[in-house]
């Protein structure tokens, strides 16, 4: 049973931000309270829906005694205690303890593994995925830093993804993801396996990570690109290396002043999810029942080409549509891992 004093605290808190909101605020102010008003409206709007659910149900129980209207109220008691069960739910859902990062935007780092040149083509397909994914979400998706090779796969690839829930829906594709298939350059037909890391990081705002310069050391460097392409004859790329925990960061567009801000905004996110995962260390059992756990050594997906299909082995979902999940369409998967991540949550929250 939801306690309906949580219930009253929520709403009575909502109605406050709404009447402030519509008051002449400073800047600050309008900020904050704007973005509590965002986080707290689905659940406001469940509260609501709920509270309408059982006062019709109450109506309903008092007709139960007027013999002309019995019959109507019985048939409407049988269709609002059918809807009831779902409400819940979703009020359960709407409930849970939010992860503060989730409405954030996110930088997504991908690397090869194991396998060479293939894996480094795989780490492409990742990106192009990841690149079509947020471009149907209606996102930004800017790419930092990225390194290819000669045959067009990537050795390491750095991107900024920026829209609404960005990281609440991007965090589950942390970890090492494999694929096995028949490499463009075999030429006796046998599958390879081979792998990359997919890393997503919550963006960090400066005044929530401090970096002092004296932890950093900037170098600059000139510019290369594969095969020659975009080779920069100035030293205008940029290396961060953060002192205490040796974190190294790079960036090598052609303005310096941009490659030292890119290089801290990758900087920042680094160290603050180095603060998160030290925390969730600390919480280990509740982490463990939970899918989007960030464990990037973790092996979280399998993509097989001779099958065509596509399996996450947190939730042993597969499906056989790869090549249009590699196009992009991830929307059934996240909802899959989001909905399994919500279950968990709700059932360590039982007693």
């Amino acid at each position: 049973m939801i306690p309906q004093e949580k219930l009253d605290t929520i709403s009575q808190r909502f109605a406050y931000l709404e009447a402030r909101l519509s008051e002449a605020l400073s800047p600050a102010d309008l900020a904050s309270y704007s973005r509590e008003y965002a986080e707290l409206k689905p659940v406001a709007e469940q509260i609501s829906a709920y509270r309408a659910l059982l006062d019709d149900t109450a109506a309903a129980r008092a007709l139960l005694d007027d013999p002309e209207m019995a019959g109507l109220a019985r048939e409407e008691l049988a269709e609002l205690e059918a809807q009831r069960p779902a409400l819940e739910q979703a009020m359960r859902v709407a409930l849970l303890p939010r992860d503060i990062a989730d409405t954030r935007p996110a930088i997504l780092e991908i690397r090869p593994g194991t396998g060479g040149e293939e894996a480094a083509l795989f780490a492409a397909d990742l990106l192009r995925m990841y690149q079509r994914f947020a471009e149907a979400q209606g996102w930004t998706f800017e790419i930092l830093d990225e390194t290819a090779t000669e045959l067009g796969g990537v050795r390491d690839v750095v991107a900024a993804v920026r829209g609404p829930g960005v990281f609440a829906r991007l965090k589950y594709e942390s970890g090492v993801h494999r694929v096995q298939r028949v490499p463009e350059t075999e030429s006796g037909g046998r599958i390879h396996t081979s792998a990359a890391t997919v890393a997503v990081l919550p963006e960090a705002a400066e005044t929530e990570v401090d970096i002092p310069a004296s932890d950093i050391r900037i170098d600059t460097m000139r510019a290369s690109g594969a095969g020659g392409q975009h080779v920069n004859t100035t030293d205008s790329a940029v290396r961060i290396t953060h002192l205490p925990t040796g974190i190294v960061v790079t960036s090598s567009e052609k303005s310096q002043h941009q490659n030292r801000a890119r290089a801290l905004e990758v900087l920042r996110a680094r160290l603050y999810d180095r603060q998160r995962q030290q925390a969730a260390d600390s919480r280990a059992a509740e982490r463990r029942s939970q899918v989007g756990s960030g464990d990037r050594s973790e092996r979280i997906r399998t993509y097989n080409f001779p099958q065509g299909r596509m399996t996450d082995h947190r939730i042993n979902l597969t499906l056989y549509r790869l090549e249009q999940i590699l196009a992009g369409d991830l929307a059934e998967v996240v909802d899959a891992l989001v909905s399994a991540d919500q279950a968990a949550r709700l059932a360590h929250l039982e007693p």
